[in-house]
């Protein structure tokens, strides 16, 4: 059926589609219409589920990971101070192997308060044991909101999912979407079974401690199953594709990189600008190229270095940066090029901080700037867009 719908309210039917039967929520903006348009569905007897309107972001998700340890399919949502409020918590969710599904809408974070839309939230906890992906736009929203239940829950992960929507720029943006038949989604996502629950019949030591005897031998199978979600990521995808009818193309999405000079590396909604402007210079017999990464956990470093390894230049487009060293997606997309012997320069681009907007004429700058540095121009390692000076951000800083 197509509709016509926001980020928010896509992502909503996914998780209807789903059939959670335990939904946590605690509103907070832009991520608040998800739990409002479910608690309509569970109101009006569309979707099956126990609603529990909890006190606190840090509640909801304990919440969730109480009713995973049960052995039923959860969900709850957050957003930026709301997702820095769950950290505890998704720690003790990510080692418990509890496969929590949560949408995070990517918001920036105080100070100074912003509501508008940055990927700092999400990208500060990227060590803290979940799968995270980034949706470009609201079919892609949904679509992940029943791809991510199929792999979390996979015996091979057995991990949290966190799906991830810029703020505004897609949670609160209207597009027309496929929403798939009840028939399509159950055909699709069986329902849940785990043998990682309470149980009076069979029990079982859930929560303990470990100390330093056994406690390496948890984080390292943590970390295993977390790369064996790379191999669990296709599989669900090409299921997905035969159901469906809708394709992925994985953790990473390469365009026109097979002969590009420069490539810029971007994350969410801004990759379909870059898009749009890469095919405009590729007319104008510019070789450019776009790598979009969809997955910053487990991190696709090896398709990363073999989708940009003619490259001259690489540039990475990011709303995060890490005060004091350079944004976390150039740091990991760094390490990959290291790793994957891809000697090739590299340019960071901070931009959209706060929700600041990203313009096509920025981006041909930016690819200008690449080309600059593949004819071998020195410059700033970390450039931040929008910000012409040092004098200027001084000069414009609220004290």
């Amino acid at each position: 059926m197509r509709r016509f719908l926001s980020g928010d309210e896509a992502f909503a039917e996914g998780v209807r589609l789903a059939r959670p039967q335990v939904i946590s929520a605690y509103p907070i903006t832009p991520q608040t219409v998800v739990v409002e348009r479910l608690s309509e569905m569970v109101e009006s007897g569309a979707l099956k589920a126990e609603y529990l309107h909890v006190e606190s972001e840090h509640t909801a998700l304990s919440a969730a990971m109480g009713a995973s340890a049960t052995g039923v399919r959860t969900f709850t949502a957050t957003s930026s101070q709301g997702l820095l409020y769950m950290a505890e918590v998704l720690t003790y969710a990510a080692g418990g192997r509890f496969p929590i599904v949560m949408m995070n809408a990517n918001r920036s974070t105080a100070l100074p308060w912003n509501i508008y839309g940055d990927q700092r939230d999400s990208l500060a906890l990227l060590d803290h044991g979940w799968i995270q992906a980034y949706a470009e736009n609201n079919q892609e929203a949904l679509d992940l909101a029943l791809m991510s239940y199929a792999v979390a829950e996979d015996p091979r992960v057995s991990t949290p999912f966190m799906v991830n929507l810029d703020g505004f720029a897609l949670t609160h943006t209207y597009e027309a979407i496929d929403v798939p038949a009840q028939e399509q989604a159950d055909a699709f996502l069986p329902p849940y079974a785990t043998k990682n629950k309470f149980d009076f019949q069979n029990p079982v030591n859930m929560g303990y401690s470990a100390g330093p005897e056994f406690n390496p031998y948890y984080k390292y199978y943590e970390h295993a199953d977390m790369n064996a979600a790379s191999s669990v990521i296709d599989e669900v995808e090409e299921r997905f594709a035969q159901v469906m009818g809708r394709r992925y193309t994985g953790m990473i999405e390469a365009l026109h990189c097979q002969d590009a000079d420069v490539v810029l590396v971007t994350l969410g909604s801004i990759t379909g600008l870059a898009r749009s402007v890469a095919d405009d210079l590729r007319h104008q017999g510019q070789k450019v190229g776009v790598v979009k990464i969809r997955y910053m956990r487990p991190f696709p470093g090896s398709l990363i270095a073999s989708a940009v390894a003619g490259a001259k230049a690489v540039g990475v487009l990011e709303k995060d940066v890490s005060f004091g060293a350079e944004g976390t997606v150039f740091t990991n997309v760094c390490s990959a090029l290291q790793q994957g012997a891809a000697a090739v320069p590299t340019v960071n681009f901070v931009g959209g901080l706060g929700g600041s907007n990203i313009s096509a004429d920025q981006i041909r700058g930016i690819f200008a700037t690449l080309q600059d540095r593949a004819a071998g121009a020195s410059m700033s390692r970390v450039q931040f867009l929008g910000i012409d000076s040092l004098a200027d951000a001084r000069e414009g800083e609220v004290r």
